[in-house]
């Protein structure tokens, strides 16, 4: 139960907190609509909808207001770098911010549903209200505001029956109109963000989340229509709506109660949004102006299985181990920028991405710096290429660790290539203030060609770990997944060779899948009572049984063994 606490403890935390905050703001908002005076007659007019409309109002305020601060990239990497204010588990919650930032999308996404649902049944109300005969509180109350000097409690003015009224209120009401739109452009932000379309279409992803501009707007005026009316102050001190209703046909007449007297509900949505919103802006303009800065490309390296590394400068630029930048290759599209984890190392004189070519932008940008000619290609010749960050990840916690487990998949190996070779600069230099001890590292691919680029690091990390009589520091394991058995018996036989015949490395490869449960528990024997940080740049399945892994075999006992984990997001 201890190290669930230390894994998964903070996020349980803020999430509880974070529904509990919900939960509490719907049943508040409900009780304010559906219990005071003040809405007495509003609810004559619509029911129990009323408090259903305005209660998930509130906590779409609230959701909107949390939804821009776990993409505000620069003040999140600012958080994380700041020690001062800043501590691990904080670090370790910031870097679940867009497992955050979607828990908040689909709240938003509920109480949407549930705000426009009641808001139906409340226009169907208000305008059959205007149409029903006299004779009705409900007729009495919808024909306020047709005489001079009075004030309406219905909003709906004209006398047209539905579904004509209610197709008017949609399309000709600000409150209508701007419903519409924000709900349109919510419904095509999520069903654009699965999985899949992430993947596959990344740009129907790009250009429709941008729609949250939209969004916004549409949410900011929502309000200022003012379609929820209550009655005022000063009519309840001499209008008591809990007796006089049952007069309503002698309103206004001497010895009766007066004509009530009503206003509209201000917005209030910008009062949530501006800060979040404005903080954004900011985020945006920094953003725009790293963009602006000079990138040079100072190389191109093709590596096999349709994998590129752009070797850049830029001035001022520095960096962290594992950490990420967003690039923009106008060349290739004006406005998509990628994430991609930088594989060189704070040492380093430049700094460099891994591209796999798996869409039509990477395609676009191989072609752009001539990758698909035989010819070398001249440095005048490549492209403009714009980078924003970089920003922090979990990856960059690996050196408070005196052990680490390193996990990569395929591709997820980039971060751990700026790890690696930033060990081995320390070491090339003086290691002798180095926590990190002990690097257990795992690679999981499909196939032979992806090892390719990253076997030389491992060759010069090997050697100069033997040099220094400290081969121990570093444990590796490369797993081939992709292979059948008969694929794998051939190279078995040469199995008893100095070095293994795909990789180069004297560590042998493996077939199949790592047994996880024997990896820890190995682990967990040879460094009692320590903190060991288990990192993952992979899938979501993957990181589900490190995860597991993690909890299950931590001791309860503080002073026991800690599997840490964590998991790059970007």
């Amino acid at each position: 139960m201890g190290n669930w606490v230390e894994n998964e403890g903070l996020s349980i935390f803020v999430v509880l907190v974070w529904l509990g905050l919900n939960v509490f703001l719907f049943w508040w908002y409900y009780l304010a609509y559906d219990i005071p005076p003040k809405f007495f007659y509003t609810r004559v007019l619509l029911g129990r909808a009323l408090a259903l409309a305005r209660a998930p109002a509130a906590c779409l305020n609230f959701n909107c207001m949390l939804i821009l601060l776990p993409v505000c990239r620069n003040l999140l990497s600012f958080l994380r770098g700041s020690s001062a204010c800043c501590s691990t588990r904080v670090r370790r919650q910031l870097d679940r911010n867009l497992t955050f930032h979607k828990m908040v999308a689909w709240m938003i996404a509920l109480h949407t549903a549930i705000h426009t649902i009641a808001h139906l049944f409340n226009v169907e109300w208000s305008v059959q209200a205007r149409v029903e005969e006299e004779g009705t509180l409900a007729a009495a109350l919808s024909s306020l505001g047709d005489k001079p000097h009075e004030s309406y409690v219905n909003f709906f003015r004209k006398t047209i029956g539905n579904p004509v009224g209610g197709l008017y209120v949609a399309f000709t009401y600000l409150a209508g109109l701007t419903g519409v739109v924000i709900t349109l452009a919510l419904i095509l932000i999520i069903t654009s963000s699965t999985k899949t379309i992430r993947r596959s279409y990344f740009e129907v992803f790009w250009y429709t989340h941008h729609l949250f501009v939209i969004f916004f707007i549409g949410l900011v005026i929502h309000g200022a229509g003012r379609i929820v009316r209550g009655q005022t102050d000063e009519s309840l001190d001499e209008h008591n709506p809990e007796i006089c209703y049952k007069n309503f046909t002698h309103w206004g007449k001497k010895g009766a109660c007066p004509i009530p007297r009503f206003s509209g509900n201000p917005p209030m949505t910008w009062k949530w949004v501006i800060g979040p919103m404005f903080l954004y802006l900011c985020e945006r303009l920094v953003r725009l102006w790293r963009s602006q800065q000079k990138v040079v490309i100072t190389k191109v390296v093709i590596h096999p299985f349709k994998t590129i590394e752009l070797q850049m400068m830029k001035k001022g630029f520095k960096m962290e181990v594992g950490q990420y930048i967003f690039v923009k290759c106008p060349a290739v599209s004006k406005l998509e920028w990628h994430p991609f984890t930088l594989t060189s190392a704070p040492e380093e004189d430049y700094f460099s991405i891994h591209v796999r070519i798996v869409g039509d932008w990477t395609e676009g940008l191989f072609n752009a710096c001539g990758c698909d000619k035989q010819e070398f290609q001249e440095a005048w010749k490549l492209p403009k290429i714009a980078v924003d960050g970089p920003f922090g990840t979990a990856s960059e916690d690996v050196f408070r660790y005196e052990t680490v487990m390193l996990v990569g998949a395929g591709i997820g190996v980039t971060p751990f290539a700026s790890v690696l070779k930033s060990v081995w600069y320390k070491y090339c230099h003086d290691a002798t203030n180095l926590k990190l001890k002990k690097i257990y590292f795992y690679w999981l691919c499909r196939d032979t060609h992806a090892f390719e680029w990253f076997a030389d690091l491992l060759q010069s990390l090997e050697a100069q770990m033997q040099e220094r009589n400290n081969a121990e520091f570093l444990s590796y394991n490369i797993y081939l997944t992709g292979w059948d058995e008969s694929q794998a018996t051939h190279f078995v036989v040469h199995h008893d060779e100095e070095k293994d015949v795909i990789t180069g490395l004297k560590q042998k490869t493996l077939y199949g899948r790592p047994n996880w449960e024997n990896e820890f528990k190995t682990i967990a024997g040879q460094h009692p009572g320590s903190r060991i940080g288990v990192f993952l740049c992979g899938p979501e399945g993957l990181a589900d049984t490190l995860n597991k892994q993690s909890i299950s075999n931590s001791e309860a006992d503080p002073r026991g063994v800690h599997f840490i984990f964590n998991k790059e997001n970007f």
